[in-house]
């Protein structure tokens, strides 16, 4: 037997191989690809489509100038340190195309030195190496494409070996979000043959999982791989979802589901019900998990309110992934906070919508799941004998998810109020123009000043001096919008307004 490496000396050999030149910035994905013994088959086959599944993969996962390394991994011995970086570049569609199917062309299955006897298999190492060195502990995707089995020194105990999986993904801090993609793919070697292929995804960090999400929403990935992705981390969360099939009771209300999984609820603006009766459909979203048990209880958070939803029922039993379940509920709806059609929120949102975000939440306690019975039909086909599905099994500290949906209370005002805002300011700006007109006109003033009848012109806010015949101020005309009026009168004097 060969002797096998110490731990700490095996991750430090195959960093130095899996980093070597590495680009500046750690890697947004780290592609790993199993050539030990196990995949004699996958290179041996003439017609085998195993590495063009790996360079398609590659090419719709990432995006021009992200950083990638491409590794081939088994199980690391004195001599042979594993994974072995096979490129390590930033992305540019045409020549990465190029250069990883280059790659792959000239990998072949490994065998270990000095020796015709076929590599064996390490998942934990080849995993743990990615993520704590290519990455170096950053956020990224983690790719495994393997045959399903993990079985260092060629240990038949797969079975503890996979425990070993298992405790990474589901137990490992870094993982933030795994899938599995199970692939039929049949091949014939000289000395193996295989139904399937495994291909693992792994999000390092929040930032990579929302990557993954990202990757998953614009579709890329399944041009290449059609077979839906089953879930291996998170279970305890957004493991259901609730679509609206029909509201009652709520006049004036009306729901739909957006493209973006927002749920819109369309208030008319004379509504006041304070709650709508609404049915839902809940859907098992965590394939490829039966829900077999859970207890549901719900909440709204909407306009700085927090209200139960009152359910109709509150148990879920053998509800299968993609399946659906009606469930009838009771909602408030923050009518009281929405703002009245004279408000200047209301005017300003005349012709459109004022928007109260929200959510509801969904809690499932006392969770019981379970592979659902036709994918571990699918799993036996594909790898006979192979107990890996166990990494499948829920962790038991599990017991409980939440599904959170977004919610936006959109309230649609008439354009009413503002046209008659509009109107009454253009008045006052009517009747402004006007006394600004008013007051540039001169107006004619009549005075009488010692039996004399003088006629004066004046502009309205103006204030001008009277003389008697001998030339001595006695009074001052002050000429307003509303009239003309004799100020600063001198005592004695003979000054009159008219005639």
């Amino acid at each position: 037997m060969t002797r096998r490496l110490p731990r700490t000396a095996r991750l430090a050999a195959s960093a130095a191989l899996l980093c070597a030149g590495a680009p500046a910035l750690a890697g947004s994905h780290v592609f790993l690809v199993q050539n030990s013994g196990w995949m004699e088959p996958f290179y041996t086959d003439p017609v085998s489509p195993f590495k063009p599944l790996v360079a398609e993969i590659v090419m719709a996962a990432t995006r021009p100038g992200e950083p990638m390394v491409l590794a081939a991994f088994n199980q690391g011995v004195p001599g042979a340190p594993s994974p072995r970086a096979l490129l390590s570049l930033k992305v540019d569609p045409v020549p990465t195309r190029r250069q990883v199917v280059g790659a792959l062309a000239a990998l072949e299955v490994a065998r270990k030195p000095g020796s015709t006897a076929l590599a064996d298999t390490d998942l934990n190492e080849a995993v743990g190496s990615a993520i704590g060195t290519a990455l170096g502990g950053k956020p990224g995707l983690v790719w495994l494409f393997t045959n399903n089995r993990n079985s260092p020194n060629n240990d038949q105990a797969t079975a503890l070996r996979n425990r070993d999986f298992y405790q990474l993904i589901h137990r490992g801090g870094a993982i933030s979000k795994a899938l599995a993609f199970p692939l039929q793919m049949p091949v014939q070697g000289a000395q193996y043959r295989a139904n399937g292929l495994m291909v693992y995804v792994f999000a390092v960090g929040a930032q990579g999982a929302r990557e993954l999400d990202a990757l998953l929403a614009s579709g890329r990935l399944q041009q290449v791989i059609t077979e839906p992705a089953a879930r291996l981390k998170p279970l305890d969360r957004d493991t259901v979802r609730l679509v609206p099939r029909k509201v009652s009771d709520g006049p004036g209300v009306a729901f739909s589901m957006a493209p973006n999984g927002v749920l819109h609820a369309d208030v008319d603006a004379e509504a006041r019900t304070p709650s709508a009766r609404i049915e839902w459909n809940l859907e098992n979203t965590m394939y490829p998990y039966t829900i077999v048990s859970a207890t549901l209880g719900a909440r709204s958070v909407l306009g700085g309110e927090n209200h139960p939803i009152e359910l109709a029922g509150t148990q879920v039993s053998k509800l299968a992934p993609g399946k659906s379940a009606p469930l009838a509920s009771k909602m408030q709806l923050p009518v009281g906070q929405l703002p009245g059609k004279w408000s200047m929120q209301a005017v300003t949102s005349a012709g459109s919508a004022y928007v109260v975000p929200g959510r509801i939440e969904l809690q499932l306690s006392g969770q019981r799941l379970e592979l659902s019975h036709a994918f571990r039909q699918r799993m036996a086909t594909l790898f006979p004998g192979d107990p890996l599905p166990d990494i499948f099994t829920p962790p038991a500290q599990i017991d409980g998810s939440t599904a959170v949906l977004r919610i936006e209370v959109r309230v649609h005002y008439g354009v009413g109020p503002l046209v008659a805002l509009i109107g009454a300011a253009l008045a006052l700006l009517g009747a402004a123009a006007a006394a600004v007109l008013a007051m540039a006109r001169p107006r004619k003033a009549f005075v009488t000043v010692e039996d004399e009848l003088r006629t004066m012109h004046a502009r309205a806010g103006t204030t001008q001096p009277i003389y008697d015949k001998a030339g001595n101020k006695v009074a001052q005309l002050k000429t307003t919008l509303f009239g003309h009026q004799l100020i600063d009168l001198r005592e004695g004097a003979q000054v009159q307004l008219g005639r």
